[in-house]
């Protein structure tokens, strides 16, 4: 007895264990644009004993033979294998097969994309060496072109659903087109992307109360269902680096479609966007509102047509209704192949037969939105990076760059992550507090609205490696804002206090220069002593007053010395007193008096005394009076005792 064959039949399968090792007796298959197909295999083979690590993780291709000529593949790999029960001849065996995308629900991973587009980040991650290089894309039947995203985080998610979640969020959705043995991922956000099966442009409307030919292919069921929608959609967002337009509502965008029913214009509204330009805005509003759109009218049918293919457009003829006769984009597929028993050679009443959902061409397919964003539920910490040689790396926003503990694939550099703002506790127009963490501090980061990307830090933490500037606790009553001098370190400036109970103190040091400005009256209060243990230089720019309230008591241990440009008066009210150990003297030009403890000298050219009464010059011992040219004495009358 020959062995059984698959060559003369309708369905056949080819895996890599060869040909008719594995017989095809079975499938029932599920498509959808957006979605991963399904197919479920059952087969028949004279081996128990097949070993299935022979066949999980390899591609096996269905051929089914169209009735109008030609032949149409269903190939994926095997993500699942089983055995269970036999028949007389043969043993069963089952396998799931799905595309190589579904390899990516595998792999998990947290990781920061920078500068790239939702299509590019798609191909990086579909590139992976983890995926074998079975990856094939078709980004070439796109109509939009998308611009870059400067952040993007794949945060603890698996790489199909960060994948699929992009997008969704873009617009993009997807088919699988089977040929040669391979499925290639094609990536679609317009019917552009679509076109007939040959031989399936068209495909009648026959149900069961019409005549038909046994085994013709045609719609045997219609159902039709229209639903409320939404008739608009509108998105916000707010952009730090452009304040007027974000608040004057520029980055407001709205986008309509009519639904055709007679209803209220209902809108949905949704913040944040995801987006910083009206442009990009106006694309996901209508991505969004398209997506509702097509959910308006929607057709299901019945069909034993071999050419109709989830991805596919299809004309349908024959309808009663002349409206309905037209083309539509076949969103969804759920069919069975089902081939002659190899046993007693009965066959299917059908060997194609599924259920399929179209949309007509007015309405333009987008996908739904079923891939949640990942939210960071609380704080993370992460530690301030920069580029190489530096101790501050910052930008004109004062916003630095971070290290996150879970990425394991930044280089703790400049390139680690986007620049992240900084809260202070003031931030006005131009005035407000300014400290910028530096490279190696760990920061608090959170994220708005719990946004993966979207990092805001909110402050800095110690740890083993940067510890606090004062041992604790022994110090623990103290508090203080140290700086470090950069570059290098070796310096500070710093204010501190000091709150133990009769120790208290505030402390300031500037490791250089201080300057203070003080644009109208400064008071000072000491209540017992104040001292300055070093030098001081005072300048003063304009003029000074000085008032003391009470007595002053100045005391120089040391010489002082005080030069005035111009005049100088001093008014005295009462008595002035001036001492002096050695001498006392008084100058101007030649001219001097000088006082010593035991005489005076008074020295000039010209000495001029006089007297508006009475002068007197009384000497207790001796007085010379000396003139060495001439001596001239005159009076009304001259007594010489």
């Amino acid at each position: 007895m020959s062995a059984p064959s698959q060559k003369k039949r309708p369905i056949s399968i080819k895996t890599p264990l060869g040909d008719d090792v594995l017989l095809f007796h079975t499938m029932h298959a599920s498509e959808g644009l957006g979605h991963l197909f399904e197919y479920h295999i059952e087969m028949l083979s004279e081996r128990k004993d097949i070993d299935f690590s022979t066949i999980l993780g390899k591609v096996v291709t269905v051929t089914l033979d169209l009735t109008e000529g030609g032949k149409r593949e269903f190939s994926g790999i095997v993500t699942r294998f089983s055995t269970s029960g036999s028949t007389s001849k043969f043993t069963r065996y089952f396998a799931e097969v799905r595309p190589w995308l579904w390899l990516l629900s595998r792999t998990s991973d947290c990781f920061i994309f920078q500068d790239m587009s939702v299509v590019d980040i798609v191909k990086k991650v579909c590139q992976k060496g983890a995926y074998g290089g079975l990856a094939d894309i078709n980004t070439g039947l796109l109509e939009q072109t998308y611009e870059k995203l400067p952040y993007c985080v794949q945060y603890r998610e698996t790489d199909l659903s960060f994948v699929c979640r992009l997008l969704e969020q873009a617009g993009i959705y997807f088919y699988f087109k089977h040929e040669g043995g391979k499925h290639k991922m094609v990536l679609c956000d317009s019917y552009l992307a679509h076109s007939k099966t040959p031989k399936y442009e068209k495909v009648k409307y026959a149900n069961s109360n019409s005549r038909s030919r046994f085994g013709e292919e045609r719609i045997y069921t219609w159902s039709a269902t229209g639903e409320i929608q939404s008739s608009s959609f509108s998105l916000n967002d707010f952009d730090f680096e452009r304040m007027m337009s974000s608040t004057s509502g520029g980055l407001r965008v709205k986008e309509t479609i009519a639904t055709g029913f007679k209803q209220p214009a209902y809108e949905k509204y949704d913040y944040p966007g995801g987006y910083v330009t009206s442009a990009v805005g106006k694309n996901l509003a209508k991505a969004r509102i398209e997506s509702l759109h097509g959910q308006c009218e929607q057709i299901s049918i019945s069909s034993n047509a071999r050419g109709l293919a989830c991805g596919s457009l299809v004309g349908v003829e024959q309808h009663p209704r002349a409206d309905q006769n037209k083309d539509y984009l076949i969103t969804y597929a759920n069919f069975t192949l089902e081939s002659d028993d190899y046993e007693s050679g009965s066959s299917p009443e059908e060997v194609f037969s599924g259920t399929f959902l179209l949309l007509g061409k007015e309405h333009r397919y987008r996908p739904p939105m079923c891939y949640a964003r990942p939210l960071i539920y609380g704080p993370q910490t992460a530690v301030v990076v920069g580029k190489s040689g530096e101790e501050v790396w910052t930008d004109k926003y004062g916003r630095v760059k971070v290290q996150f503990h879970w990425d394991r694939e930044g280089k703790n550099d400049e390139k680690s992550s986007c620049f992240v703002r900084v809260a202070q506790s003031w931030a006005g127009k131009r005035w407000g507090t300014m400290f910028i963490p530096r490279i190696g501090m760990e920061v608090v980061v959170e994220f708005l609205e719990g946004d993966p990307d979207r990092p805001l830090i909110t402050g800095c933490v110690y740890n083993s490696d940067n510890m606090p500037p004062y041992d604790l606790p022994a110090n623990q009553t103290r508090s203080t804002m140290k700086t470090n001098s950069s570059k290098g370190g070796g310096g500070f400036n710093e204010l501190r206090f000091e709150d133990k109970k009769d120790a208290e103190e505030i402390f300031v040091q500037a490791q250089l220069d201080m300057n203070t400005v003080i644009k109208r009256h400064e008071t000072r209060k000491v209540g017992f002593l104040a001292k300055e243990p070093g030098n001081q230089t005072i300048e003063i720019k304009n003029d000074q007053k000085l008032e003391v309230g009470n007595d002053q008591t100045v005391h120089v241990k040391n010489n002082q010395t005080v030069n005035i440009d111009m005049d100088h008066k001093c008014k005295i009210g009462m008595t002035s007193v001036t001492e002096a150990g050695t001498s006392l003297e008084l100058k101007v030009g030649g001219s001097s008096i000088k006082l010593e403890p035991a005489k005076i000298t008074i020295k000039s050219t010209q000495i001029s005394i006089a007297a508006d009464a009475t002068a007197e010059f009384k000497a207790g011992a001796k007085m010379d009076i000396n003139g060495g040219g001439m001596l001239t004495v005159a009076a009304g009358l001259v007594k010489i005792n």
